[in-house]
C-alpha cells in the first residue's frame, strides 16, 4: 500500500500554496480566477496528463516500445448544478515509428495501470485516443 502526502494553506483571499516532498505549487482559490495558476479542475487535468505521461514512462521499457516524445491534451466539461465534471477528453500524441498496432497497446497500458485514470473513471466520463505525431 502506497500512501501520499499533500498540505494546503491558504495564503489570502486571492490564492493558496500546496505542498508536496520538496515542491510547492500556487492554487487559485480567487473566487475571480488568476491567470498565474491552476484552479481545481485544472489540477485535477493535470494529475491526469501526470499519470499518462509516467505511464508511458513505465510501459515503454517493458514493451521495449520506441518513443522519441509524447504529449497530452485535456479539456472537461462541467455543469453548473450541481457543480460537478460530466465528461473528459484527452489526446494523447506520441512520436514513435512504432505500428498501430503497438501504439493501440501502448493506449491500452497507459489506462490500464494508471492510478490517477482508474480513479477518475470510475467517477467520470473519460473518452480519448493516442495517435502519433505527424
Amino acid at each position: 500500500m502506497t500512501e501520499y502526502r499533500v498540505s494546503a494553506r491558504r495564503i489570502d483571499s486571492h490564492g493558496s500554496i500546496a505542498v508536496a516532498k520538496e515542491a510547492e505549487m500556487v492554487l487559485d482559490t480567487d473566487m475571480a480566477g488568476r491567470r498565474d495558476a491552476m484552479n481545481p479542475v485544472e489540477l485535477l487535468l493535470s494529475a491526469l496528463a501526470a499519470c499518462m505521461l509516467k505511464g508511458i514512462e513505465r510501459v515503454t521499457p517493458m514493451l521495449a516500445f520506441q518513443i522519441e516524445g509524447a504529449e497530452v491534451a485535456l479539456e472537461a466539461i462541467r455543469q453548473d448544478a450541481p457543480p460537478k465534471l460530466t465528461l473528459i477528453r484527452y489526446q494523447i500524441t506520441v512520436d514513435s515509428p512504432e505500428t498501430d498496432q503497438r501504439l493501440e497497446l501502448l493506449h491500452r497500458n497507459i489506462l490500464k495501470y494508471g492510478t490517477i485514470s482508474n480513479t477518475l473513471s470510475g467517477a467520470v466520463p473519460m473518452e480519448g485516443t493516442l495517435t502519433r505525431k505527424v
